[in-house]
C-alpha cells in the first residue's frame, strides 16, 4: 500500500480509503456483517488505514458495524476513522452534542479522528454556522471526542473557498472524479485547498460506479485498446491518484473483490505516474460519455427516502442507462418490472407529487422533480 501524508496533521494514511456506505448487504437489506468484516480485515491487513462512514449510512447501520468489527478484531488502533455531522439532524447546539456523542458510543471509541461536516451546501453551511457549528468543533477537540475536523462539500467553488477560508480545517472531501474535474468545487477547489495545506479525500471516484461496470461497451473497447489488463475502474481510480493534491481516494467497498482489486490499484500508482498519452485517452472518454449523461445523478442517495415512496435513484439509474447504453428495451424492462406497471407502481416517478424536498437534499443540484416527470412521460409510466 502507498500512502500519502496529510499535509495538515502529518497522518500517512493509505492512498484507497474504506467507505461503509455501500457494504455488501442480505436479502432483507441488512448489512451482510460477516463479509462486510472480512472485507474490513483484509483490507486494513494489507495497509488501509482510512475508514470512511457517517450517520445515516446504511439507515443508520454503518457507524454501528464499524465499531463492532473493529472492537471484535482489535482493529480500531491500526485505522484512521472518519465519521460526519448530518446538518438535516441538527436545529440546536445541542444536537450536534448529542449527535457526536451517539456516534462514539455506536462506534465503539473514545474519540473519531476525523469529523466531518457532511454535504455542504450554501443552505447547510449557513444553518450549521449560524448554529455555532465552529465553536462546537473547537469544544469537542479540547474534550478530546474528535481529533481532526474537516466537511465534505457539494456546493459551487465560490462557496468552497468561502469555506475553506472560514475555519482552521484538517481535511476536505469533494467529489472528484474524470467526469466531474470542473464540476462543483472541482480542479480548482482542488489546488485551492491544496494551497491552503488541506488534505483532500476524493469521494466518487467512480461516480457511483458509473465509471466501472456501467459504462458504454464502445468506451469499454476505448479502454481496452489502450490496455487490455486493466479495467475501467483501475483507469477511474488512477486518474484520481495521479493528482499530487489527493490525499485519499475513497472508495464505496461492496464486494470482497472490490477491496481487492482498488488496493492493487492504489498500491501501485503513483501521484504523476500517468503517461500524457493516458492522460488524453480519458479525456476523450469523457467527452464521449458527457454526450450520452441524461442526468447527471451520482446516486449517493441523499435523496431518499420520499414520501411519497419514489424510488428516486432507481428511476434515474434506469432512465440513464437507456442512454448511456443506448438501450431503451432493457432500461424500460427494467422500469417497468421493478417500479413501474408491473409492479403497481410501487417506486415509480408518477408517484411524485413535486414536494421538492428531495430538491432540497440533492448535493448535485438537479431538480429532481422536473426529472421524475420526463422519466414518467418516457417510460409511459401511468402509475
Amino acid at each position: 500500500m502507498l500512502y500519502r501524508k496529510n499535509p495538515k496533521t502529518g497522518d500517512k494514511l493509505s492512498a484507497i480509503g474504506f467507505g461503509a456506505m455501500r457494504l455488501p448487504t442480505d436479502e432483507k437489506g441488512a448489512i451482510d456483517e460477516q463479509t462486510a468484516s472480512d472485507m474490513l480485515s483484509y483490507a486494513i491487513e494489507n495497509g488501509l488505514n482510512y475508514i470512511d462512514t457517517g450517520y445515516d449510512y446504511h439507515n443508520g447501520e454503518s457507524e454501528a458495524f464499524l465499531g463492532r468489527a473493529l472492537s471484535k478484531n482489535g482493529l480500531r488502533d491500526k485505522v484512521y476513522l472518519a465519521t460526519k455531522l448530518p446538518s438535516w439532524h441538527v436545529e440546536s447546539r445541542e444536537d450536534m452534542e448529542k449527535i457526536l456523542d451517539e456516534q462514539l458510543k455506536r462506534l465503539q471509541t473514545d474519540n473519531i479522528d476525523y469529523y466531518l461536516l457532511i454535504a455542504l451546501s450554501k443552505t447547510r453551511w449557513k444553518k450549521l454556522f449560524d448554529l455555532g457549528v465552529l465553536s462546537f468543533l473547537d469544544e469537542a477537540k479540547k474534550q478530546g471526542k474528535i481529533k481532526h475536523a474537516g466537511f465534505s462539500f457539494h456546493g459551487d467553488f465560490e462557496l468552497f473557498t468561502k469555506i475553506i477560508d472560514s475555519y482552521d480545517w484538517d481535511i476536505c472531501q469533494m467529489q472528484y472524479n474524470y467526469l466531474d474535474d470542473n464540476f462543483q468545487a472541482g480542479t480548482k477547489g482542488l489546488e485551492y485547498a491544496f494551497q491552503k495545506g488541506i488534505g483532500v479525500v476524493a469521494m466518487t471516484p467512480l461516480r457511483g460506479g458509473h465509471l466501472a461496470d456501467k459504462i458504454p461497451a464502445d468506451v469499454k473497447e476505448l479502454f481496452s485498446e489502450a490496455d487490455k489488463n486493466r479495467t475501467p475502474a483501475d483507469w477511474g481510480y488512477r486518474w484520481v491518484l495521479n493528482r499530487p493534491e489527493i490525499t485519499v481516494v475513497l472508495s464505496g467497498m461492496s464486494s470482497p473483490k472490490h477491496v481487492i482489486d482498488n488496493i492493487k490499484t492504489a498500491s501501485g500508482t503513483e501521484p504523476l505516474s500517468m503517461a500524457y498519452t493516458e492522460l488524453e485517452l480519458v479525456s476523450h472518454i469523457a467527452g464521449v460519455l458527457r454526450k450520452q449523461m441524461k442526468v447527471n445523478c451520482t446516486n449517493c442517495g441523499y435523496c431518499m427516502p420520499c414520501p411519497e415512496g419514489v424510488d428516486i435513484m432507481a428511476c434515474i439509474t434506469h432512465y440513464n442507462n437507456s442512454f448511456l447504453f443506448n438501450d431503451f428495451e432493457t432500461a424500460n424492462f427494467y422500469y417497468h418490472s421493478m417500479l413501474g406497471k408491473e409492479s403497481n407502481g410501487t417506486g415509480s416517478a408518477s408517484l411524485c407529487i413535486k414536494c421538492k424536498k428531495c430538491n432540497e437534499m440533492c448535493p448535485q443540484g438537479i431538480d429532481i422533480c422536473k426529472v421524475l416527470a420526463e422519466i414518467s412521460d418516457y417510460f409511459g409510466d401511468t402509475g
